[in-house]
């Protein structure tokens, strides 16, 4: 991954911007750490929610401060995060006229740095002219660390499923037509008990997130991508929760007052319809 003399002038230094990684930051693809929608993840980085989206080009400049520079060029950005993920070398040059602003900091966690320069460290502040970005706190368990866990469990579905006995599903229906199963733990979610939640938790999860169907709500909120077959991967956040779900199969769930439990749903009666409306509704990746 080659740097770009561009980025590097905006952020205020001579020498290049190594480029370390590069994210998308749209409607359909951008950190969920950073909200529950795509308006709260732009606004964690002082950006307007433009409906085309970003990317984000992470680097560090060559005294080794951490820069982030935000492009409009969302396909540039798209093509170089695919080539990387096949193992290819993409340099990720963007010019001046895609770039929007150079933000000091980095909002994401990076366990690397480039080489041949000093350790990451957050621009001088006379360099910087604002607080520099840090990645949101996910020490303790809170709504951060609850969207983390649920990426982690749409990226490793087939071993958080293997998980579930369909006999836990025979538990009493929350009064939503859906049984809300014991808790499964399992990698990805720090600090997982099995235990049992109170169904009225289950119960408000489906009922906020049919309430999407009727009144849309901020753009990013449901979001739905590739599963294999026929099926798609929902992912539904709200005010304390998080949803992961196969539209041919179960549900998973994570509350803020449940730290570190996952919650299954099963198909149920009105789980099947829940999930095809919501894969309406989604918002999916170009």
């Amino acid at each position: 991954m080659a740097g770009t003399d561009d980025a590097a002038v905006a952020a205020g230094d001579d020498d290049a911007l190594y480029v370390l990684t590069a994210v998308l930051l749209t409607p359909a693809q951008f950190p969920s750490v950073l909200g529950d929608d795509y308006p709260e993840a732009c606004a964690a980085l002082g950006l307007a929610p433009l409906a085309e989206g970003y990317g984000l080009v992470l680097g560090q400049d060559g005294d080794g401060a951490r820069w982030t520079v935000v492009v409009d060029d969302v396909s540039l950005v798209a093509v170089a995060i695919a080539s990387w993920d096949c193992g290819m070398e993409y340099d990720l040059s963007p010019d001046d006229r895609s770039m929007v602003a150079a933000l000091p900091g980095w909002p994401l966690a990076l366990a690397v740095a480039a080489p041949g320069v000093p350790a990451p460290h957050d621009p001088a502040p006379e360099i910087a002219e604002q607080t520099p970005l840090c990645p949101p706190d996910t020490s303790a368990w809170g709504a951060a660390q609850r969207r983390l866990g649920a990426d982690e469990i749409a990226l490793q579905w087939a071993a958080w499923r293997e998980q579930i006995d369909e006999t836990e599903f025979a538990a009493p229906k929350d009064g939503t037509g859906t049984a809300a199963a014991d808790d499964a733990s399992g990698p990805g979610v720090p600090d997982g008990d099995r235990g049992r939640a109170p169904l009225s938790g289950i119960g408000r999860v489906l009922h906020e997130a049919r309430s999407y169907v009727d009144t849309p709500p901020p753009l990013g909120r449901v979001r739905s991508s590739f599963a294999p077959g026929d099926a798609r991967t929902l992912r539904a956040d709200g005010p304390g929760w998080s949803m992961v779900a196969r539209t041919d199969d179960i549900a998973f769930v994570l509350l803020d007052e449940k730290p570190g439990e996952v919650l299954t749903v099963g198909r149920g009666p009105e789980l099947p319809g829940l999930l095809e409306a919501l894969d309406r509704m989604a918002v999916r990746p170009n």
